[in-house]
C-alpha cells in the first residue's frame, strides 16, 4: 500500500517546498505531448440499451446539444471591473478576508485599487483553467470512446467530445473577448491531466476525469453562477453546467457496475488516485500564478494560504461538494479500511459525503430542454 510520498511525491500534504517545486517551466510552449498508453478496444456487441441508465443519458444527451456561437448572448457589453465588483464577495470573503489583517499578509496595504486588480486576475485565472481543463476533459472522452469496452458507454462519449469542444471554445472566447486573454495551464491541473491521460486503465480516465475534474468543475461553475449578474457569464455557466451534470453522472453510472466487480487491492489503487487527484486540485487553487503576475511574493503567500483555518476555507471545500458523495456512491469512500474517507478527513471536505450524488441529479440541470420548452410555449401563447 503506497503512502504519501509515494502516491504525492511528498511526506506532507501541506509540504510548502514540494508544493512551490511543482511550477509551469514553460509558459510560452503552445504543444504539450503527453505518452497514451492506452489500447483501442473495438466491441462486437452492438446491443444498444443494455445498460439503460446509459441509454437514457444518451438520449437526453442527443437532444440537449447546443451551439456556443448562436446560442449565447455575444453581444453583451462586458467590464471586467464591473463584473469582479459583484462577486468581489467572493475573492475577499474566505481566506483573502482571514489574512487581510495578517502581520504579514500584502493585503494588509491593499487599497480599492488592488482589490479590483486581484478579483479581474482571479476571474481570469479561475477561468483560464477551466478552459484548460475543458480541453483536458475533450483529450480525456475521446479517449473513453476509444477504451471502453460498451458500446452504449461509446455511445454516450462520442456525445461529450462534441461538448468539450464546445466548452472549449466558449471559454476561450469569453476570455479573449470579454475579459483580458489567459493565463497558461496551472502545473497542479497539468500535473492530474497528465496522469489521468498516462494511464492505461479505461477505469481512470472515467475516475480522474468525469468523476475528480468535472466533479470540482461542476461545482465550481454551479458557485459562481450564483454569484455573477453579468448575463453573458451565467447563460454561459448555465449552459455548461447542464452537460457537465451528464458528465458526472457518465462516471458515477459506469463505475458503479465496474467497481463492485474489483477486489480489495484494486480498490485501494483507485482510492489512491482519487486522493491524489483531489490534493492536486485543492493545490491548484493557491493560484500561483496570480501572485507572480501580481508582483507578490508566492513562496510567502502560498505559506499563509496553508496556513489558514478549514472554516475558513469555505469556497475551497465547496469545491469537493460534488467529488465526495460520488466517491461514496462508487464505494471508494469506506472501501477496505476506510482509507479515502480518512484522507478526505484530512484535508478537510468530509462534510459532504451525504450530499446529491449526481446519478440522476443531471435531469435538474438541464437547461437546454427548459429553454427550449420556454420558448416553445411563448411562441404558441
Amino acid at each position: 500500500m503506497a503512502d504519501d510520498q509515494q502516491i504525492l511525491g511528498r511526506a506532507d500534504v501541506n509540504d510548502l517546498e514540494a508544493i512551490l517545486a511543482i511550477a509551469n517551466s514553460d509558459v510560452d510552449e503552445l504543444v504539450h505531448q503527453v505518452k497514451d498508453n492506452a489500447d483501442a478496444i473495438f466491441t462486437w456487441d452492438y446491443e444498444k440499451g443494455a445498460r439503460p441508465a446509459l441509454n437514457k443519458l444518451y438520449e437526453k444527451a442527443k437532444t440537449a446539444q447546443w451551439n456556443g456561437e448562436t446560442d449565447l448572448p455575444w453581444d453583451t457589453d462586458v467590464d471586467p471591473e464591473k463584473v469582479v465588483s459583484v462577486i468581489q464577495g467572493s475573492n475577499t470573503a474566505g481566506p483573502f478576508e482571514y489574512l487581510q489583517n495578517h502581520p504579514e499578509s500584502p493585503f494588509r496595504n491593499f487599497g480599492e485599487k488592488e482589490w479590483t486588480q486581484l478579483g479581474v486576475e482571479s476571474m481570469n485565472w479561475r477561468l483560464s483553467q477551466f478552459m484548460h481543463g475543458e480541453q483536458g476533459a475533450l483529450i480525456c472522452t475521446a479517449k473513453i470512446v476509444e477504451t471502453v469496452p460498451w458500446i452504449d458507454a461509446k455511445y454516450y462519449a462520442s456525445t461529450q467530445v462534441m461538448d468539450e469542444a464546445r466548452h472549449v471554445e466558449v471559454f476561450a472566447k469569453y476570455l479573449q473577448e470579454k475579459l483580458t486573454g489567459f493565463y497558461p495551464i496551472n502545473a497542479h491541473l497539468r500535473l492530474v491531466l497528465d496522469d489521468i491521460i498516462e494511464d492505461s486503465r479505461w477505469d481512470m480516465t472515467y475516475l480522474g476525469m468525469q468523476i475528480m475534474v468535472e466533479g470540482l468543475a461542476l461545482a465550481a461553475f454551479g458557485f459562481m453562477y450564483q454569484l455573477t449578474t453579468e448575463p453573458l457569464l451565467k447563460q454561459l455557466l448555465r449552459y455548461v453546467m447542464s452537460d457537465e451534470a451528464r458528465h458526472v453522472a457518465f462516471g458515477v453510472l459506469s463505475l458503479k457496475e465496474y467497481y463492485a466487480e474489483l477486489d480489495a487491492k484494486e480498490l485501494r489503487e483507485r482510492q489512491e488516485f482519487a486522493f491524489e487527484a483531489a490534493v492536486r486540485m485543492r493545490d491548484r487553487f493557491l493560484q500561483q500564478e496570480v501572485w507572480e503576475r501580481m508582483g507578490i511574493d508566492t513562496r510567502k503567500m502560498v505559506r499563509l494560504l496553508l496556513d489558514v483555518p478549514q472554516d475558513q476555507m469555505i469556497f475551497q471545500q465547496m469545491l469537493f461538494s460534488k467529488i465526495v458523495p460520488n466517491c461514496k456512491k462508487l464505494g471508494l469512500l469506506d472501501a477496505g479500511d476506510a482509507w479515502l474517507r480518512r484522507r478526505f478527513e484530512e484535508i478537510g471536505v468530509i462534510q459532504f459525503e451525504d450530499w446529491a450524488d449526481t446519478g440522476e441529479e443531471y435531469l435538474e440541470f438541464d437547461a437546454v430542454s427548459q429553454d427550449r420548452a420556454a420558448a416553445s410555449a411563448s411562441a404558441s401563447a
